[in-house]
């Protein structure tokens, strides 16, 4: 009796489980898919027409959102004359359904920008972001092509992945010829040395600048490759070409110490200053020292570049001058040849000193340059070098968007910047 208050009486069905909506959905699907004889799966299968159908909707719902206005309910008092122009036929590649044909709408004056399907897109899976990301750490087209067999099971073949990393040329392109901020907090500066095979493997510098704006965010204004070894002539080009691109001023141009930079970065920039980077000098000194005087010259050397101003640091280096002149006087004459470039942080806050008297603004870039180019060992092409450079570059942005300007540590200090600069600053009454 009490099994009988429990449990339902043999022959009685159990109470169907409650469907999601989504649920309900797929199985009404999968029953009408039925009654038509539609398999779930192949060329003309339920999943086939289900996409196509999801696609459709969505494009047609970005076209009411564009227009201002349903099919056939335009306000006829509305100002834009702007309405649907049937449809133009599209193949898109999906992963799990293959080939799917769609209807992409159209509207007369040719302005809709669909998102969901974007223009000239033809995959719809994230396979161009994965072969592009691999690209950039420096997989060549083969070795990824492995990759998707491995680990994916799936056949992408070398020229597809050719195809894929040549669509972002004509992005880079873009990319490496828009207009910049006409004013940058400081410009940073380096190259680094990428093998190239042209005929026979050789070493090719890629010149990379990058940016400080006036909002504290870095911005990597651009890759030059460039022929033999790093020089200040090419540098000047490379000026030309960002001053051509609308940069009119930058505070400070921070470099390593390149003979004949200074001059160069004066005849486009006059008013800019050229500061050498202190870690580089510090490196460089104690390449000239014997490892058991080490310490000593640290101690010595550290009141220069800690010093409270130019003419404390001047002493601290005629100091440095008397007790190691007889025993390293490369190291003095290192010291005294950059000195012009190496002093003018000292003119300034202690917050504008942290972030000028280096590259490590721009070394991190290059760590990463460093990653992908020795994990290709070389390059086929100055171009093949010049993508997967550029895709490194890409990947810096946060928003996943393809961007190359992101926020860092200058936020703090923009105002020390803004006060020390205010007559040439832009804005300058809002801060």
């Amino acid at each position: 009796m009490t099994s009988d208050l429990v449990s339902p009486r043999r022959g009685e069905s159990k109470p169907a489980r409650e469907l999601s909506a989504e649920q309900a959905a797929a199985a009404a699907m999968v029953a009408e898919a039925k009654a038509r004889g539609l398999a779930l799966t192949g060329p003309d299968g339920l999943l086939k027409l289900f996409t196509k159908n999801v696609l459709e909707t969505a494009l047609n719902e970005e076209m009411t959102e564009h227009l201002g206005h349903a099919k056939n309910r335009a306000a006829p008092e509305r100002e834009s004359t702007n309405v649907r122009n049937g449809s133009r036929p599209k193949t898109v590649i999906s992963d799990a359904a293959g080939e799917v044909k769609i209807d992409v709408p159209r509207d007369r004056e040719g302005t809709f920008e669909p998102q969901i399907v974007r223009k000239r897109q033809r995959r719809l899976t994230d396979v161009d972001e994965i072969v592009l990301s691999l690209y950039a750490k420096g997989m060549t087209t083969g070795e990824i092509s492995a990759h998707f067999a491995d680990i994916y099971g799936a056949s992408v073949s070398k020229e597809t992945v050719s195809r894929i990393t040549d669509k972002v040329v004509a992005e880079m392109n873009d990319w490496a010829t828009r207009p910049l901020d006409a004013v940058y907090a400081a410009v940073f500066i380096d190259a680094i040395h990428v093998k190239v095979r042209d005929g026979q493997v050789a070493n090719r510098p890629v010149y990379a600048a990058i940016g400080v704006t006036v909002d504290g965010c870095k911005d990597v204004l651009g890759l030059w490759m460039g022929v033999g070894g790093e020089g200040a002539k090419f540098w000047m080009s490379v000026l030309v070409d960002l001053k051509n691109r609308g940069v009119r001023d930058a505070f400070f141009v921070v470099c390593d110490g390149l003979k004949g930079l200074p001059e160069v970065v004066a005849n486009v920039w006059p008013q800019s200053v050229v500061q050498t980077c202190v870690v580089h000098l510090i490196r460089n000194t104690f390449r000239l020292v014997g490892r058991q005087d080490w310490d000593a010259v640290k101690r010595d050397v550290k009141l220069i570049y800690a010093a409270p101003g130019p003419d404390a640091a001047l002493v601290a280096m005629d100091e440095l001058e008397q007790k190691w002149q007889r025993k390293y006087g490369a190291m003095i004459r290192l010291w005294r040849n950059a000195w012009e470039e190496f002093v003018p942080f000292l003119d300034y806050d202690v917050e504008i000193r942290k972030v000028i008297c280096s590259t490590n603004a721009i070394e991190s870039l290059n760590a990463r340059y460093r990653r992908a180019v020795r994990a290709r060992g070389h390059f086929p092409t100055e171009q093949a070098a010049m993508k997967c450079l550029y895709l490194v570059t890409r990947s810096l942005d946060p928003t996943g968007k393809g961007g190359v300007r992101w926020t860092m540590r200058w936020k703090p200090v923009i105002n020390a910047f803004a006060i020390t600069f205010g007559d040439r600053w832009p804005g300058a009454e809002t801060y």
